[in-house]
Parts: C-alpha cells; sequence; structure tokens
C-alpha cells in the first residue's frame, strides 16, 4: 500500500509565487487542474444540488472574497461632519467641491482641474509643493466621497501633464491605490502601479504597503506576500504599518509559527519596534493552529514591553482559547478583563461559548449564553450558530433544531455559517432532503453559497463514501466561480480519504502544494487521518517527526490518528508507548485522546488497556460519549462478561434520561 501512494514522506515548503508583482489579473484564477475528475455524476441527489444551483452558475462569476466586518475604530476621522482638509486652499475647496457635486459632469474635469494649475503659473512665487498638497487633498476628499472613477480621473488627468513629475509623489499613488483597494478595484491598482513602475517612477515603502493592503484587504494574501518581496529588493524598508500588514497575511495564510517569529525578529533588527497592535496581530495569528501557549507568551510580553492590554487584546486571547478547547484559561482570561475595567461583550461572550461548544462542553456553553442575557446582552447569529453547531457535532440533533428555533423566533436572521452548519448535520445523518431545504432556504433568504457551503457539501459526501458527488461537487464549485482554498484541499484530502480513494487524497496533497498553498495544522491532520485509515504508521511517523520539527505544533487530533494508524497497522507496542505519553502527561490528556484510547483498544481486544483508559475519563469527570460506550459494550460483549455488558447498558440508559431531562429544563 505504501507503495502505490503519491505522498512525499517530508512535507515541503510550497513554492514561492512565480508571478511578477503586478498582476493583471487575478492570480487564484490560474490555478492548475487540481485532481482529475470523473465524468458529471448521474445520482439524483447530485443532480437535484447541481439543478438547484444552475440558475446562478450559467454565467461566469469573479471569484468570490468572504467579507469581515471591521472591529475597531471608524475610518470616518471627521465622524460624520463634512469632509475637510486643512492643507487646501480656497481655490482647492472649490475645486473639491466642484466634483462632488451630483450635477458634475466629467466632460468638465480639464476646465475644473486647469484653474487649479493656472493659480500656480500665474505666480512665479509659488512652489511646487504646494500645488502637491492641493492634488493630494483633493484625491482624498474624492476617496473620502467614495468617487474612486473621478479620483482615479484626476490622478490619470495630472499624469497627462508634462510636468507630471512635479507634482505627482509617491503619498498621491499611495492614496489612490488605498482609495481603489478599498473598493475592491486591486487589479486596478495593481495595474496602475505597475505603469508607474515601467515609467520609472519612484515609488516609496507607503506606495508599496497600500498596495499590500489592499491585496490583503480583499483576501488575495499570495499577492500581497509577492509585492512585499518585490518592495524588499527595490530596497524599501518596510514601516511599522507594512510589518503590521503582513503579520496578519501571515496569520490568515496559516503560516507556520516560526515563521511569524522569524519576521518578528526581522522587524526588529531594522529598527522597527512592535506597538500594541502587532501584538495583537501576534496573539490573532495563534488561532489557527490552536497555539495557546504561543499566544499566552505573546500576551505576558506585550504587558513586559510596557503596552496594556484592551479589548482587542483580551477578545483576540479569549479567541485563541476556544479555538484551543481551553474553557478554563478562557475563563481566566475573563476575570483578568472584568478586573481591569474592561465589560465583556458580545465578542467575549462568543469566544467563550465556542471555547466550551469546542470541547463538548454543551451544557457549560448554555450556561453562559444564560448569564450573557442576564446582563442584557442578546445572544447573536454567532451565538447561536455556534451553539447550534456544538450540538451537531455532539449528536444531539434536536438540541440543535432547538437552538435555531430560539434564533428565529427571537427574530435573529440566520447568516450563511448557520446554513452551512444544518447542512453539515442533515448530511451527516444521510438526510439529503432535509439538506437541500437548507440549500433552497439560502436563496430564499436572498443569499448564495459560499466557499465554506461547497467545502461542507464536499465534507458530507466524502464522510458518507460518496466519491462521485465529492467529484461532481468540486466540479460546479470551480464552475461556479470559486476558487479553492487551503479548506478545499483538506476537506478534499479527508472527503476521498473517507471514501476509501487514498491515492486520489494524495493526488490532492500533491496539487495543493503545487499551487503554492501553504499547509496548515488541518492539511497535516487530514493527511494524517487519511494515512490511518490505511494503517500506514510509518508514513504518519514521519510527518508527526516533521511538526515537532517546527513546522507546525501537533494537536489532540494529530495523536488521535497516530493511535489509529498504530491500532490499524496492528503496532501495539507503539500504541502502548504513545498510551503512556498521554497518561503521564507529557502529551495532555484531552478528552478525545481519552475516547480515542478506549475505542483503539476495544478494536484491538485488549480489555486492560481499554478499561484503564475509560477509569481514565471517568476519574477527569468527562463523559465518555455514544462511541465511547459502545466500545466498551463491545469489548465485554466479545468476551461474555454479561455483568459489566449490562454495568455499562445501565449506565447508557442512566446517561440518556439525565441529558433528556436537562434537554427538557433548558426547553421550558
Amino acid at each position: 500500500m505504501a507503495e502505490r501512494l503519491a505522498l512525499p514522506l517530508i512535507l515541503l515548503n510550497p513554492q514561492p509565487p512565480k508571478s511578477p508583482f503586478l498582476n493583471q489579473t487575478h492570480q487564484q484564477q490560474q490555478n492548475p487542474t487540481l485532481l482529475p475528475i470523473s465524468p458529471p455524476p448521474s445520482t439524483p441527489i447530485l443532480q437535484d444540488l447541481l439543478l438547484r444551483h444552475s440558475t446562478k452558475s450559467e454565467q461566469p462569476i469573479d471569484p468570490q472574497v468572504r467579507t469581515r466586518t471591521r472591529i475597531g475604530r471608524s475610518r470616518d476621522l471627521n465622524r460624520g461632519k463634512p469632509w475637510i482638509h486643512k492643507r487646501l486652499s480656497t481655490l482647492g475647496q472649490q475645486v473639491l467641491n466642484s466634483l462632488i457635486d451630483p450635477s458634475f459632469d466629467s466632460n468638465q474635469l480639464d476646465s475644473v482641474l486647469a484653474k487649479l494649475f493656472e493659480q500656480y503659473q500665474q505666480n512665479p512665487d509659488a512652489k511646487t509643493e504646494f500645488l502637491t498638497a492641493e492634488v493630494l487633498g483633493v484625491v482624498k476628499g474624492l476617496g473620502f466621497y467614495k468617487k474612486s472613477d473621478l479620483a482615479l480621473g484626476v490622478f490619470n488627468w495630472v499624469k497627462g501633464r508634462k510636468d507630471y513629475e512635479l507634482v505627482l509623489n509617491s503619498s498621491i499613488v499611495a492614496v489612490i491605490i488605498s482609495i481603489l483597494g478599498k473598493e475592491g478595484r486591486v487589479s486596478v491598482a495593481a495595474n496602475l502601479l505597475n505603469s508607474l513602475y515601467k515609467e520609472g517612477f519612484s515609488l516609496d515603502v507607503y506606495a508599496y504597503t497600500s498596495l499590500i493592503t489592499a491585496y490583503a484587504g480583499s483576501g488575495r494574501y499570495r499577492e500581497a506576500m509577492v509585492v512585499f518581496q518585490k518592495m524588499e529588493e527595490e530596497g524599501c524598508k518596510p514601516t511599522l504599518i507594512t510589518y503590521n500588514v503582513i503579520l496578519n497575511v501571515y496569520g490568515k495564510m496559516g503560516m507556520p509559527w516560526r515563521k511569524i517569529t522569524a519576521l518578528v525578529d526581522g522587524m526588529k533588527s531594522n529598527g522597527v519596534a512592535p506597538d500594541a497592535y502587532t501584538y495583537n496581530t501576534l496573539i490573532s495569528c495563534c488561532r489557527g493552529g490552536s497555539l495557546h501557549e504561543e499566544a499566552a507568551f505573546v500576551f505576558d510580553k506585550m504587558k513586559l514591553a510596557g503596552f496594556s492590554p484592551d479589548n482587542v487584546t483580551y477578545n483576540a486571547l479569549l479567541d485563541v482559547y476556544g479555538k484551543s478547547r481551553r474553557p478554563k484559561e478562557a475563563m481566566e482570561v475573563l476575570k483578568e478583563m472584568e478586573l481591569n475595567g474592561f465589560a465583556p461583550s458580545i465578542v467575549t461572550y462568543n469566544s467563550l461559548i465556542s471555547a466550551y461548544a469546542r470541547d463538548g462542553l454543551l451544557e457549560e456553553a448554555m450556561d453562559l449564553k444564560t448569564k450573557m442575557e442576564g446582563k442584557g446582552i442578546k445572544p447573536d447569529v454567532f451565538t447561536y450558530t455556534t451553539l447550534l453547531s456544538g450540538f451537531e457535532k455532539a449528536g444531539k440533533d434536536e438540541s440543535a433544531m432547538g437552538v435555531f428555533e430560539e434564533m428565529r423566533s427571537a427574530c435573529c436572521r440566520p447568516n450563511i455559517c448557520t446554513f452551512n452548519a444544518l447542512i453539515k448535520m442533515h448530511g451527516n445523518r444521510g438526510k439529503f432532503t432535509e439538506m437541500m431545504k437548507v440549500f433552497d432556504e439560502i436563496k430564499a433568504c436572498n443569499g448564495s453559497p459560499d466557499i465554506v457551503t461547497w467545502n461542507t457539501l464536499l465534507a458530507v459526501f466524502g464522510q458518507n463514501s460518496m466519491d462521485s458527488e465529492v467529484s461532481g461537487v468540486f466540479k460546479e464549485m470551480k464552475r461556479a466561480g470559486f476558487v479553492p482554498e487551503r479548506d478545499t484541499f483538506n476537506t478534499l484530502i479527508s472527503a476521498y480519504s473517507r471514501c476509501g480513494s487514498f491515492d486520489q487524497a494524495m493526488t490532492v496533497y500533491k496539487r495543493m502544494m503545487e499551487a503554492g498553498v501553504t499547509p496548515d495544522l488541518s492539511t497535516y491532520n487530514a493527511v494524517l487521518a487519511a494515512l490511518a485509515r490505511g494503517g500506514l504508521w510509518k508514513q504518519s511517523e514521519k510527518i508527526l517527526a516533521e511538526m515537532k520539527d517546527g513546522l507546525c505544533k501537533a494537536n489532540e487530533l494529530t495523536y488521535c490518528s497516530l493511535l489509529h494508524a498504530y491500532a490499524k497497522g496492528r503496532q501495539v507496542d507503539r500504541m502502548h508507548a504513545l498510551a503512556e505519553e498521554i497518561y503521564s502527561g507529557i502529551i495532555e490528556p484531552h478528552a478525545v485522546l481519552l475516547k480515542t484510547l478506549v475505542l483503539v483498544n476495544s478494536k484491538c481486544d485488549l480489555l486492560v488497556e481499554t478499561e484503564r483508559a475509560f477509569l481514565e475519563l471517568r476519574k477527569k469527570g468527562l463523559s465518555p460519549d455514544i462511541t465511547t460506550l459502545n466500545a466498551m459494550v463491545s469489548i465485554y460483549g466479545r468476551r461474555q462478561m454479561v455483568s459489566k455488558t449490562n454495568e455499562i447498558l445501565n449506565f447508557m440508559n442512566k446517561w440518556s434520561n439525565e441529558r433528556s431531562f436537562t434537554d427538557l429544563l433548558r426547553n421550558r
């Protein structure tokens, strides 16, 4: 089996993008064909899905980017007041007013701007920098009033003059790039900078940083990285703002922690000191890899550097603990936050609820929701969706639907994440009719499937071993204009491995590397899960060794896959050795690891080891799930241990009744 797999034993870093830093088209559209797609499937489920979506996918669509609400300081520096620029002269303000007048005709641009230049041409004592300041002020004003076309028109008009090099400077270029970027016209901004570069115009760090920010804001992270590299090659030293934007890009791309710290070290060696925003960004970078220890280290270092944590800091740290399934540490952060005078917000409580829900502690998550409501904070769509997802993962569909109904009763409108969670729930249970109703409801709510919707469908069909549907959905996803991202690759690897298509799973991984997508913890775990299903423990060990070398920090799911690989490969001694590391605390004895130990030992018919894992689970006050209890019944049943079997069955009945009673109380 091992010889047939196309998996490299060492996961190499992806190749850097080969494209020039200033493209005329979106680079992600040029990804190679990712995997062989089978002929369009003829199954009724997929035909129904494609038919329902075809009304929106007949025309080519621009690649879609998920937008996120900006948290923090308002971009409106005038706080709703009329826009004012102190360096604009009276004439400059008149020119701006003419341009923003609703009745302004673009054909009048020449005559309006000519007045501004005539004043300085008629006055020999006037300095050129004053004219530059006028143009800068006018362009900024047009940007404030969201007139990017007119701002670009002013820029091009000035650039068309013979003396434009005396007037245009890099500050004006940076502003026009920023204006275009904020309105999503990143390709136009890139083309503009490209033409200036070719003409020998002197570009400074602010112009480059504006384009980097524009790419980052549009989710085009790899292109942002290319511009950053080009900037350094041109001898432009990054500023604090540049480094902060790139750190955010590193976090979004899921860069390994050592690369993130290397960037910070380079920043310091260049004489650029981190600020509070840098530290907050570094903490946020720890979310993707569940790097709670690293986040805590950055938090302490931030305070030692003399910066006081703010709401953003605490909420970012809470989010890291939530993603890392560390509810106790999250509660400690909440206490410190309140002691320092920061009132918890809906964002705070959502992070806490996420921490408990991800760890399977749904009662505690519901208690937090009740506490939040007691403080006058209403649950929002993220609160409800987090709880819904938590109940779905626990297999408690009735409770999940109860949350959904409560959400609607509270007039809280579901978002695409809510619908994606419902699609996942129904799909994983094989309830495809209900799944398609949810898919239809997205359109009924004037929404449209996003990249996560497609990834969820891929995961659902993979979970149900429907490999032809996996290929068909992937093809339809690309036809709809969606560019596969890292989560898509990770989902495809998992989907094909669940279908038993190991070769295809490894082909997806290979194509992912060729496309320049950086593997993250989820990628490694998806590959390890694929190997575990084939019992390929040698390859699994090699991947784990690379992760320990610093590329990526292993988590509990990593070790779960390794245990399954050992069990499938009948490597009992290795399984025992790893179990001892878990029991001794070298590897944190997380609930999911103890449950996995029960499962793999039961499958290997190791009674003593199975009972030990089960007792450890109970000793820590952790509730076994139905899979764990079934594993206990299975091993006792195979050995005809009737009293022990009945003991577990009685426990299951009691456990089920207690949970049902708790749910009843919550629904009253």
